[in-house]
């Protein structure tokens, strides 16, 4: 992988953009690569070699993550929420500050196996959600080497 493939990214949001609203019309044609590539990819990313979904922004906790989670660190739901969360624009609960509460040093999850279900399914290159929710996928192929190789190989598609 190039070293500067962020700045790549950033360089070609328009052209990404242009992709990703031209595969929404023509998902059948690209669900099987998009599976294909996403293992292709996760298979050589090392996700704790980098880090920083966690490092820079927030999944959505749910109910049924709030739940779970609070039950682990032996918090009450509404202690948890007041502790860790906030409610977005879009009335998700999301973390409270920038950056995992829950990152430990070596870009390992102290919650792992209960990590909330947006966690589990990032960077969604193994969903259709890559390539019908353009907005997300966009500031995912910034920040994740597995979404920018996706969206590339995805391009190049011949």
């Amino acid at each position: 992988m190039k070293n500067n493939w962020q700045k790549d990214s950033l360089a070609k949001q328009k052209v990404y953009s242009y992709f990703l609203k031209k595969a929404k019309t023509q998902k059948q044609k690209y669900l099987e690569p998009l599976f294909t590539y996403h293992q292709e990819v996760t298979e050589s990313v090392n996700c704790l070699d980098c880090g920083a979904c966690c490092k820079n922004y927030s999944p959505r906790f749910k109910s049924t993550d709030i739940k779970r989670i609070s039950k682990i660190l032996q918090l009450k739901e509404s202690a948890f929420i007041e502790k860790y969360l906030r409610i977005d624009v879009e009335g998700d609960y999301i973390l409270n500050k920038k950056g995992c509460y829950f990152l430990n040093q070596d870009n390992t999850c102290s919650i792992y196996e209960d990590r909330p279900s947006d966690c589990k399914r990032f960077p969604y290159s193994d969903e259709d959600v890559f390539l019908e929710r353009a907005k997300i996928t966009l500031k995912n192929t910034e920040f994740c080497p597995i979404a920018y190789q996706v969206i590339e190989k995805l391009i190049n598609l011949k």
